[in-house]
């Protein structure tokens, strides 16, 4: 294991979390404006949504693959390329059709970029200093989903929802030239099959676990996020007052994030976990009663909570349950957390359209409960594998 290069690495993908956090939430606060412009139902902005989330979750784990073989900077400066294209694009359509198409692309292009950072993180640094970097690497997402939901709205509002994807692919592109400076991981002089790690996967009890935990996780959590915006709205809101509401979410992911990384030092995980988990049930249960703007911000603070305690422990433990496939677990961790949002966003889309937000957020709030149970009781049973040493190449 490398040492961990600096802080000025850190930022490198702290900027890296950011940019595609950017383009992920850029849609949740324009969706009823969209609705509008396109003359669309609800739900199938919904669904657009979900085709973005599909995309990025079935793709992280061929970036796993194609990282392995290219290195993980260089698949990292491909992929944002393409995604800033199919986000240019994205400004661009002409119908409903055709933005589904560009922003499944977007989604399937930035996917590399999160898992990427989380991999090299996992690379870099010792189990032991892992999850302080972790929650670390999470500000960035914090600050990508602060100003994607306060500009979102209002850029939509006053100007046109095209403009938001305009400046996610400018800030994709600027990324491309600044990750030349983020040092390269040597890759491995024997690769081995490509399926390889993946019968590791199948063959390991816990890492099937943190997968499935992770799916449902991302069909709660993302799925309460993407609907918090359109459910301000329809209490009464415009998109700017939605849009800062749900603006109030990343700002706590930041703030909770450095406290997370705190706490790690002396609680366990599992402690973590239960409480994040009992944060996002308060967090759904406060929308089921109330949309309104104060409540709804309250909702997006427990939300943030819930997100930097529960979730960033759950990431460092896919770095941690199987090393021998690191790239892989992690590539498929994330695949399943945004595979869970595109299957709940298919299942919440009808009672969205029909405004029946209360009983979304309180279905949402009843799954967290054994989510948390499960994904605390399973953390708390875990135990570090020791290191297990891959044979040398036959000469």
């Amino acid at each position: 294991m490398m040492v961990w290069s600096g802080m000025s690495a850190l930022r490198l993908l702290q900027t890296t979390t950011f940019v595609s956090t950017l383009d992920r939430f850029a849609m949740p606060p324009m969706l009823v404006a969209m609705s509008g412009a396109l003359g669309v139902p609800l739900s199938t902005m919904v669904h657009v949504a979900g085709f973005y989330f599909l995309a990025y979750g079935v793709m992280q784990p061929v970036w796993g693959v194609v990282s392995d073989r290219l290195g993980r900077v260089r698949t990292l400066r491909l992929s944002l390329v393409l995604a800033a294209t199919a986000s240019a694009a994205s400004a661009c359509v002409a119908n409903t059709a055709q933005l589904g198409v560009a922003r499944a692309i977007a989604g399937a292009c930035f996917a590399a970029a999160i898992p990427a950072g989380l991999i090299y993180v996992g690379d870099t640094v010792p189990a032991e200093r892992r999850q302080p970097s972790i929650a670390a690497l999470m500000t960035g997402v914090a600050a990508g989903t602060a100003l994607a939901s306060a500009t979102a709205g209002a850029l939509a509002s006053a100007v046109s929802w095209r403009l938001m994807f305009a400046l996610s692919a400018a800030c994709a592109l600027v990324l491309v030239v600044l990750l030349r400076r983020l040092p390269p991981l040597p890759l491995p002089p024997d690769p081995e099959p490509l399926l390889a790690p993946a019968g590791r996967v199948a063959r390991s009890p816990f890492t099937l676990l943190v997968l499935a935990i992770a799916l449902v996780e991302g069909g709660i959590l993302l799925g309460a996020l993407t609907l918090l915006p359109a459910a301000t709205e329809q209490a009464g809101a415009g998109p700017t007052l939605a849009g800062l509401v749900t603006a109030v979410y990343g700002v706590a992911v930041f703030a909770f994030a450095r406290l997370v990384g705190r706490l790690s030092r002396t609680r366990p995980v599992w402690q973590l976990i239960a409480g994040g988990a009992a944060a996002c049930a308060l967090a759904c249960g406060v929308a089921a009663v109330s949309r309104a703007p104060v409540a709804a911000a309250g909702a997006a603070v427990l939300l943030g909570m819930g997100w930097a305690s529960m979730h960033s422990s759950l990431q460092t433990w896919a770095t941690e349950v199987l090393p021998s496939a690191r790239a892989t677990v992690v590539s498929l961790f994330a695949g399943c957390l945004f595979a869970g949002s595109s299957v709940a966003a298919v299942l919440l889309a009808g009672p969205a359209d029909a405004g029946r937000f209360d009983i979304v957020y309180a279905a949402l709030a009843v799954a967290c409960l054994p989510l948390g149970v499960l994904a605390s009781v399973a953390r708390a049973r875990w135990r570090l594998p020791t290191p297990v040493l891959r044979p040398p190449a036959a000469p």
